[in-house]
């Protein structure tokens, strides 16, 4: 397959896959048959991240950032970082089991008024990639991310099509996928 038609296919396909109503939002699918904690524990690079929230506009208010994922007892906690101008940005929260496998509730407990939210893992091979599907109630709307993560800096083809598809299958487009700005990729997060 030449390149033009591999970058129709990664393109075009999908979209054409998605339905008869590109508008409506697909509701997250269990693509996990389970969902093992152990194997998803350590650090992540948050390489893709789109939703409702995000235009291209954005891209540079994005500086690489990692998740890292560990189990405390029962449940997993998270644990983001990212490196801001000379300062470090971290934040964390715990994930409390749902019955659905690879799906979680955020426990805000922490923070008074925080808006529910549910995160669903849809897909992971827990050696290279997972794709993430978190949506938040605020009293205003309705917030939907959907969150490419690798266990390296670097994208593979079939990831960035299945991080696409499930974009769309969301009922958001390309402006609303933004990439980390790798402009000064050698300040790693994992620095902070």
């Amino acid at each position: 397959m030449g390149p033009w038609l591999a970058l129709w296919v990664l393109l075009y396909l999908p979209r054409s896959l998605q339905g008869q109503n590109p508008h409506t939002p697909a509701a997250p699918s269990s693509v996990l048959q389970s969902f093992e904690d152990s194997k998803f524990q350590g650090e992540w690079f948050v390489l893709g991240l789109a939703g409702n929230t995000h235009t291209v506009a954005d891209r540079s208010l994005l500086s690489p950032f990692t998740a890292t994922f560990t189990i405390n007892k029962n449940h997993l906690e998270v644990a983001y970082a990212m490196i801001r101008g000379q300062r470090c940005v971290t934040w964390s929260y715990k994930l409390i089991s749902k019955s659905q496998p690879g799906m979680f509730s955020v426990d805000h407990s922490g923070e008074p008024g925080a808006d529910p939210e549910e995160i669903q893992v849809t897909d992971t091979d827990y050696a290279s990639f997972a794709l993430l599907l978190s949506r938040r109630q605020s009293d205003l709307q309705s917030i939907l991310r959907v969150s490419l993560l690798c266990r390296i800096w670097a994208i593979q083809t079939q990831l960035l099509g299945k991080f696409i598809c499930l974009v769309r299958a969301q009922g958001l487009s390309d402006d609303n996928i933004v990439f980390p700005d790798l402009t000064d990729w050698s300040v790693l997060p994992r620095k902070c």
